[in-house]
């Protein structure tokens, strides 16, 4: 059976003065049509996600929440989508890539509309839990779909161009926010901003008509006798792998979610912005992380999966320490920080997708890659929590320096992972 355990390959070196998108022609048209399958599901993913964070302050007025109470809302969020993308993972073993990234897709966007209607508090909280499900997976499984139509060499800029996505979908979740909360009142602009989360649903008429799995990975599934599943992954030669692989994405996905989350917050309560004024300042954050994705990306293959990572998280912790220590009145100065800020926490993703399924077998390549990617959002999911309990002696600042020990965990996770630059997956 062929599996990602080969030896690196000198593929992995790309050569100085490679045309720009050589990554994207290379995968050819049916690959090209999974990226943009994937690309347009994270992006919708992300959309859905930051309707959220953009509408928590009139949420929390509109329910009388405190800080502890909100930030609930995204752990829960981050919780259950561990238990969404673990299960996507196996469909995705098991039925195919495509099959269980439009179950994704459906599943996140129907309980997102849910929340729109939500009559009080508890059963917003339910139908946010139930959307993680759907949020949990779809990365995992649409990253897994176009890395192994990727090559060795291009792996790290594909699916750092996945990765780019996320930006995409903020910035029009940011875009939609702005104009909803500029034309209606707050009691009613987050519930349709919630509503507008019902547009996913083209994406699967597209992925269903368009997009089909990598036909090296259905032979391999065929002709492989196992199937995935957990005991798969804790086996031994992968219990190390997959131990330190969630511990990698706690401390990565830890400070991302505390910024996420925290800082449109940061923005209107301590800072004084207003709405539209909160929305341009983040343009400036979402056009740091744009760029991040893709610099990251490039980076992974030229300097390695865990090289791209050490350099990021150090740089990501030095930004949360400077962004939440600006003086009152400088907001000039927290317009020019937050690029870097989104740039270096966006960064630090890019070679998330192919180090992880670089670390995997195709067997169990789903499975892997969901269950480590999403057990590490749930445990880093409490960061954000942390952040909203120790808020109201703190403030959101303040607390937002806890961000910053996330990066932390994640260097120390990288001294039991092997690197993976230039493995094959076949």
């Amino acid at each position: 059976m062929s599996t990602a355990r080969t030896e690196p390959a000198t593929s992995g070196q790309p050569p100085g003065g490679e045309r720009p998108f050589a990554w994207l022609r290379a995968l050819g048209p049916r690959g090209r049509r999974a990226f943009a399958g994937a690309f347009g599901g994270y992006a919708l993913d992300s959309y859905d996600f930051f309707t959220l964070p953009l509408g928590m302050v009139a949420i929390a007025a509109y329910f009388g929440l405190d800080s502890g109470r909100t930030g609930l809302l995204t752990t829960v969020t981050l919780v259950v989508s561990a238990v969404g993308g673990a299960l996507a993972g196996i469909l995705a073993d098991r039925i195919g890539r495509v099959r269980a990234l439009m179950a994704t897709v459906v599943t996140y966007a129907v309980f997102t509309v849910a929340c729109g209607f939500a009559p009080n508090y508890e059963t917003l909280l339910v139908f946010r839990a139930l959307q993680g499900l759907g949020f949990g997976g779809e990365w995992a499984v649409g990253a897994i779909l176009v890395a192994e139509y990727a090559s060795a060499r291009h792996r790290g800029r594909t699916l750092g161009g996945v990765q780019s996505a996320w930006a995409a979908g903020w910035a029009l979740a940011v875009v939609v926010y702005t104009l909803v909360f500029h034309l209606l009142d707050g009691d009613t602009a987050w519930r349709v901003m919630f509503w507008t989360g019902a547009l996913p649903a083209l994406l699967v008429l597209y992925v269903r008509r368009h997009v089909e799995d990598a036909p090296e990975a259905v032979r391999v599934r065929r002709e492989s006798a196992e199937r995935g599943s957990f005991t798969g992954i804790f086996r031994a030669g992968l219990l190390r792998t997959t131990l330190f692989a969630v511990l990698l994405s706690t401390g990565v996905q830890g400070g991302y979610y505390t910024l996420a989350t925290w800082v449109p917050t940061y923005l209107k309560a301590e800072r004084g912005l207003t709405v539209v004024g909160t929305g341009g300042y983040l343009a400036f954050l979402i056009s740091g992380a744009f760029l991040g994705y893709l610099t990251g990306g490039y980076l992974t293959d030229r300097v390695g999966r865990k090289g791209n990572i050490v350099l990021f998280a150090v740089l990501s912790a030095v930004c949360v320490v400077a962004y939440t220590r600006i003086p009152a009145g400088a907001n000039g100065l927290v317009l020019v920080l937050g690029f870097p800020l989104g740039f270096c926490m966006s960064a630090i993703f890019s070679g998330f997708g192919s180090f992880l399924a670089e670390l995997y077998p195709t067997a169990v390549r789903g499975t892997g890659q969901g269950f480590t990617y999403n057990t590490g959002r749930a445990v880093g999911a409490f960061f954000p929590a942390l952040v909203g309990f120790l808020a109201d002696g703190w403030g959101v600042g303040g607390a937002l320096v806890f961000g910053a020990v996330a990066y932390g965990i994640a260097v120390v996770a990288l001294l039991g992972l092997p690197e993976t630059r230039g493995r094959e997956l076949w």
